[in-house]
Formats: C-alpha cells, sequence, structure tokens
C-alpha cells in the first residue's frame, strides 16, 4: 500500500512544482548603466557628462563626496562583467552606451573609434557567450556640450537624441535587437528639476521638470520613428523605453481620486502620450495642472501641451512595456492648511497629495525604498488594466543595502518574493510579462547616494584597484533559479555555504 501513497505524494509535488516554473521563453537578465560602472571618464576622447561636471563642481550634493570618474571600472574591466553575465547564466544583459563616449562632441557629425570600438567587442563577447545585449541609449549621462544649449528643456533635443539613436543603430542594429531609448525620465526630469540633487543641479520644479519631461517624451518617440523607418525592416529588432513606476494605493478607501491623479502624474507623463489610444496627457491631470496654474498666477499650464501633430509622432511608439519598479506608496489628500512634502517621494504639491507607506512594508537600507512584493503584481495588472494586453518587459528590481556583507538574505528574500509576483501575475492574472531583470548585476556608483548603496548580485571592492568583484549570495540564488527557470530551488539559507 505504501507504493501507491508515493507516487500519489510525487504527483502532488510534479503539480506544485510546475506552479513555479516559468513559461518557456521568459528570459532572465541583469543590468548595469555606463555612467555608474565604467568610469574611464576622460579617457581617449569621451567628452564630460552632466554627471562628470556635477560631482566635479558640487562634491557636497553627494553623500560621500564621490565621483563616478573610476566606479566599477568596466570600460578596462568589461572582460570581467562578461565572465560574470555568463556565470550568472543571464539569457541578456542590460548596460547602456555613453552618449559622451560615442558622440564626444554630442552630434552625430564626430563618431568617437574607441568609443565606437568598446561597445562593438562588449556586444560581441556577449553574443558569444550565447547573452543577448540589451542597450539602453541614454541613461541619464547627457554631454554637458548639449546641457549648455539648455539639455533636456530645449526642444532641439528630440533632434538630437534622434541623430544620436540613428548612430548607434547604424554600428550596433546588426546585432542589437533589443534597444530601449531613454531611461525613467521621471528621475531626470522630475527628481532632478524639481530638487536639484541630480545632475545639472538646476531647480526648477514649476517649467523645467514639466519641460524635460516633454521633450524626453518627444525624443523617445523621434529615436522609435528613426528605428521604424530606416532599420526595422533590416534588423527586424524591438524598442522602447523604460519607465520608473511606483505602485500608489489609497491611504484608505476614500481617497482613490487622488491615488489615481499621483499615479498619472508619476507615470501617467511617460506612458498615456505613447500607450494609450487617445494619446497626449491623462486628461484629468492635464485638467488639474491648468486650474493649479492659474492659481499660482500663471496665464498657461505649466504643463507644455502636445500639438496634433506632436500626439502623432508620439502615439504607438513602443514594441513593449519597460517597466522599472522598486517599492510603493500610499496617497491621500492634503488636509486644510497642511503643507505637502517636495515631490516626487514625500507628496505632489501641485496636485495637494500627501504620500507615505504602511508600516507593514519592510524598510530597505535607504529611506526611499520599502518591500511589499505584492505591488509589483499591482503594478503589472495596472498597465495591462491602462494599456491592453501588451508584451511586459521588467527592466529593474532590485535590493539597496548600505553594507558589503556576501550573505545578503535580504537580497535573496526580495527576489523570490517579487518572483512569485510575477509568476502570480503571469498565471493567476494574465499578464503577459515576457522577461525579468536584476538590478543590478554589481555594485555600482548610485549617483547622490555614491557608493553607499549597494544593490549588486557581485559585491564590488571599491578600495581595490582593480575592483574585484565576488558573488553574494543572491547570485547564487538568481543563477539557480535562472538554470532551473523556476523558483523551487534549494534552501536559500544554505546557498553561502556552498559560496565560501
Amino acid at each position: 500500500m505504501w507504493l501507491p501513497k508515493i507516487l500519489v505524494f510525487s504527483a502532488l509535488v510534479g503539480v506544485a512544482c510546475c506552479k513555479q516554473n516559468f513559461p518557456p521563453g521568459f528570459k532572465f537578465g541583469a543590468a548595469t548603466a555606463a555612467y555608474q560602472v565604467e568610469g574611464a571618464w576622460n579617457v581617449s576622447d569621451k567628452s564630460e557628462s552632466i554627471w562628470d561636471v556635477f560631482t566635479h563642481d558640487h562634491p557636497e550634493a553627494i553623500i560621500d563626496r564621490s565621483t563616478g570618474d573610476v566606479a566599477c571600472d568596466s570600460y578596462h574591466q568589461w572582460q570581467r562583467d562578461v565572465e560574470i553575465a555568463s556565470e550568472l547564466g543571464l539569457h541578456f544583459y542590460r548596460f547602456s552606451i555613453a552618449w559622451t563616449r560615442l558622440l564626444p562632441n554630442g552630434f552625430s557629425n564626430y563618431v568617437s573609434e574607441d568609443g565606437k570600438e568598446y561597445y562593438s567587442n562588449l556586444i560581441d563577447a556577449l553574443l558569444e557567450k550565447g547573452i543577448e545585449p540589451v542597450v539602453t541609449l541614454y541613461h541619464f549621462d547627457l554631454p554637458q556640450s548639449l546641457q549648455n544649449l539648455g539639455g533636456w528643456t530645449n526642444p532641439l533635443i528630440a533632434n538630437w537624441f534622434g541623430e544620436y539613436a540613428r548612430v548607434a543603430f547604424s554600428l550596433y542594429g546588426d546585432r542589437v535587437k533589443t534597444w530601449l531609448t531613454i531611461n525613467e525620465p521621471i528621475v531626470y526630469c522630475q527628481v532632478s528639476y524639481s530638487t536639484g540633487i541630480h545632475a545639472p543641479g538646476i531647480v526648477s520644479p514649476d517649467f523645467g521638470s514639466l519641460m524635460c519631461s516633454k521633450n524626453a517624451v518627444l525624443a523617445h518617440a523621434k529615436a522609435w520613428r528613426i528605428y521604424d523607418e530606416e532599420f526595422r525592416q533590416k534588423y527586424q529588432g524591438k524598442v522602447s523605453l523604460a519607465n520608473l513606476l511606483f505602485w500608489f494605493e489609497p491611504e484608505d478607501e476614500n481617497e482613490q481620486e487622488a491615488t489615481d491623479l499621483v499615479q498619472q502624474l508619476w507615470s501617467g507623463v511617460y506612458t498615456h502620450p505613447i500607450f494609450s489610444k487617445d494619446g497626449g496627457w491623462p486628461p484629468e491631470l492635464e485638467k488639474k495642472l491648468a486650474e493649479k496654474s492659474r492659481q499660482q498666477g500663471y496665464t498657461g499650464s505649466k504643463l507644455p501641451p502636445f500639438t496634433q501633430e506632436e500626439k502623432e509622432l508620439v502615439g504607438g511608439t513602443y514594441d513593449f512595456f519597460g517597466l522599472n519598479f522598486y517599492t510603493a506608496r500610499t496617497a491621500r489628500k492634503a488636509q486644510a492648511g497642511e503643507k505637502v512634502g517636495p515631490w516626487p517621494f514625500i507628496g505632489a504639491p501641485d496636485l495637494d497629495v500627501v504620500m507615505s507607506v504602511r508600516p507593514d512594508w519592510k524598510p530597505q537600507a535607504s529611506q526611499l525604498f520599502f518591500s511589499y512584493p505584492r505591488a509589483l503584481r499591482l503594478q503589472l495588472s495596472w498597465v495591462k488594466q491602462q494599456y491592453g494586453d501588451i508584451d511586459i518587459f521588467i527592466l529593474e528590481n532590485g535590493f539597496v543595502g548600505y553594507d558589503a556583507d556576501l550573505n545578503d538574505q535580504d537580497r535573496v528574500n526580495f527576489y523570490r518574493d517579487h518572483l512569485e509576483q510575477v509568476l502570480l501575475s503571469i498565471k493567476e492574472d494574465g499578464v503577459k510579462v515576457v522577461g525579468y531583470t536584476a538590478w543590478s548585476m554589481i555594485d555600482n556608483y548610485e549617483w547622490s547616494d555614491g557608493y553607499r548603496s549597494k544593490f549588486g548580485l557581485y559585491a564590488v571592492d571599491f578600495a581595490d584597484p582593480q575592483r574585484a568583484r565576488r558573488p553574494r549570495a543572491s547570485a547564487q540564488y538568481y543563477a539557480r533559479v535562472i538554470k532551473q527557470h523556476s523558483l523551487d530551488v534549494h534552501d536559500t539559507n544554505k546557498l553561502t555555504d556552498e559560496l565560501y
């Protein structure tokens, strides 16, 4: 009688196991960005980016007064990075091109031979290992020469970016089949211009942030159209952008309207013009900002309108929905006379909305990030509800710590819990999630937080001239998930015993 019981038990285990398997074709990867890892800030003919200038001129703006001058030295250590991607078993490696390294003067009339060769070698080495290169064209590091002309607040930047994109597509389109035009425009537009804590260090919350936002959307659209018209038939690639979305939920049952508005200010500004059927800005947000502008004495809205021609240029410029996701906030309407904290992490003054977190959301090292895994599933469903049955590519998700400990069980747990939500989203909600990207493959330079914040699957010794990389427990865990294409892996508490 015992044999049938074992067989039944085995069958039940098999069913449970299958529930934890990812669909065939689902891809796993990890990511970095040029300024955060490359270093070599003045090697060869590379010019200064806004982050080179910002960190050199305003060291007080960085928590540890550091710069990205050397960072992980991936300019020289790129072969080790490819080895790490292979050790992890990545299906793809997401990295960015430094505009200043490829086009030192910012314009397409001069292409650096050194920059061209650097990225070509990296792409070829990845392909030799069977790893797909996923390439981001812009990850915060604008050429200073273009910033001197107004940067992202100059409407001409859409054309400048389009020319840059055309050069990259021409050079690497035969080998790169997945492109991201721009990364997290909310950060380099609304965070940067609202607070001044990021390069270029200009504080202009009323106008600079929203001028930048419109121009970022137009720049993305120009680049997508160039690929679609000039390169798609030949190379058959896909192009989109990577938006950072926070999940917002009402503080109580009476706060849904406030929550919807703040979600549109955070997410809708960069998604509604591109992914919605109607195009243009989210209507309720456009109305609210126009009312706020009049209350502040402006003759027109602070949100620059789209012309009909611009709406048509932008609408539909995507091949998938690129999503970066880390954390969540609650939202409520401000009470009479209550001061609303600064946008974008504490409040939305233009919407009179206050943001907070729930006590059961687990804090990470940085005060910006709280772990609420279910929020990822809710966010994925929001995208489907808003924009239809669209392929969604998770392009960043990760956990921040302040220590270099290799036994990073909190990070292991973070990845396990969030990947579980991805599986639930796919299998129970019918959301078409096609890939997942861990941020980040290695510790790197985390902008205004310098080298204090550590996201890496691999630790980097920044005191070592060679920037030695060592795998954390989370690297072992993630490699196992990838290899088995499943969350059914061994007890994660045993991972560090195998590493050391």
